[in-house]
């Protein structure tokens, strides 16, 4: 596979809904498994709440190897998993549980900014250069949009993706320490940081 075989547009086709929820549970599921530890239900919410078209997709050959979820005009990827499907797939007290431990992710953007909803890339297309072209997708979507900066927030146990973003023109603008809380999340702080346009 190579990057110049690679096209990618804003929205998810429907056909490649179940490729885009894999990829995503892949690179978020373990943090996101305090809320809905089983990952076949994990999976099947997402299935269903996915706002395909809050997302930038990277196609090959028409597969799907990559996804860039954000968070504009009032809706995101993930803002379509309502507490009402929680409850039904998860039960009153496993709803109510996702329910607290999603709204501890939630961010919600600030007026002219547009947040990032999650990036994943298929790992057999890993190092090609395509989490970093997703960013500049997002960037242009942010430009034409009107938005003047792009945040996001990463995890103090994602080093390679805050490198990542640190190349692209993210600066960290705040961390947020939590370490009495690692052992329940996987993770004890995360910075969140901007790319100004």
């Amino acid at each position: 596979m190579k990057p110049e075989t690679v096209t990618y547009q804003v929205g998810i086709p429907d056909e490649h809904r179940s490729v885009a929820v894999d990829l995503f549970d892949e690179a978020f599921g373990e943090k996101l498994a305090l809320a809905v530890p089983d990952g076949e239900k994990r999976k099947a919410l997402f299935a269903e709440g996915f706002n395909l078209d809050s997302a930038i997709a990277a196609l090959v050959d028409g597969s799907l190897v990559g996804i860039a979820g954000f968070h504009a005009h009032g809706k995101s990827l993930t803002s379509g998993v309502k507490y009402r499907h929680l409850l039904s797939h998860l039960g009153f007290l496993g709803g109510n549980r996702a329910a607290i431990v999603f709204s501890l992710f939630e961010r919600t953007p600030s007026p002219n900014e547009l947040v990032m909803d999650g990036i994943a890339v298929q790992s057999q297309a890993r190092g090609m250069g395509i989490g970093k072209r997703l960013l500049g997708e997002i960037r242009t979507f942010a430009q034409i949009h009107g938005f003047n900066r792009v945040r996001l927030d990463v995890i103090d146990t994602n080093p390679k993706a805050r490198k990542l973003y640190e190349r692209f023109g993210f600066k960290g603008v705040k961390t947020e320490r939590f370490p009495q809380l690692k052992s329940i999340l996987g993770f004890g702080g995360v910075t969140t940081m901007e790319l100004r346009i």
